[in-house]
């Protein structure tokens, strides 16, 4: 008879999606400071997890979408004659989407970034792959939320800038958990 030793699957299971596990000492005065850090962690993960799968499905969504180019253009001001002249067919990836491996959808909620053209509700073409400099605008995550602004660099650290003064910048300090999820490339805009 055999009592003890370790069975398959027994024990507790890892908050770190099955990863091994190691046994570690840490100094007492550390405990609060590594548990804090451990549920960041798990929130930005669950948050990142969330979302990237949305953004998938949405992305295979846009992969046969084709729509006819007239050789027309329509003047916004005064009317001219019509011609019915189809040009070529256009594949809305090709204009949309320039890299579709790092490319993904979000839709906006709010209108903090209503200046820039983006409104409550439109679909944002965001691409992960592309350099997150001054002056863009970012679909970032500070301390587990999301939000959607333009990126100010200085000297001495970052902003998210909205686009709406009725709302005021968010200066990410030093200490937060901060990243860029990537950059808005296109605005897909619904027109009431």
């Amino acid at each position: 008879m055999t009592q003890g030793g370790k069975r398959q699957g027994a024990g507790r299971k890892s908050a770190f999606g099955g990863d091994k596990t190691v046994a570690m000492r840490v100094p007492e005065p550390l405990k609060p400071v590594l548990e804090a850090w451990l549920q960041e962690y798990r929130a930005i993960r669950a948050v990142r997890e969330l979302h990237v799968d949305e953004f998938r499905s949405l992305t295979s969504e846009l992969s046969d979408v084709s729509l006819p180019l007239f050789a027309s253009r329509v003047p916004a001001g005064a009317p001219v004659a019509a011609d019915d002249l189809k040009e070529a067919d256009v594949d809305l990836n090709t204009h949309l989407v320039r890299r579709p491996a790092s490319s993904f959808l979000v839709t906006v909620k709010g209108d903090s970034m209503i200046n820039a053209g983006i409104h409550d509700g439109d679909m944002l073409v965001v691409d992960k792959s592309l350099e997150a400099r001054h002056g863009k605008v970012v679909v970032a995550v500070i301390n587990g939320e999301l939000t959607v602004k333009r990126l100010e660099k200085t000297a001495t650290g970052l902003r998210l800038l909205p686009e709406n003064p009725d709302f005021a910048p968010i200066e990410v300090p030093e200490e937060a958990s901060f990243f860029i999820w990537g950059v808005v490339t296109n605005v897909i805009h619904k027109v009431d």
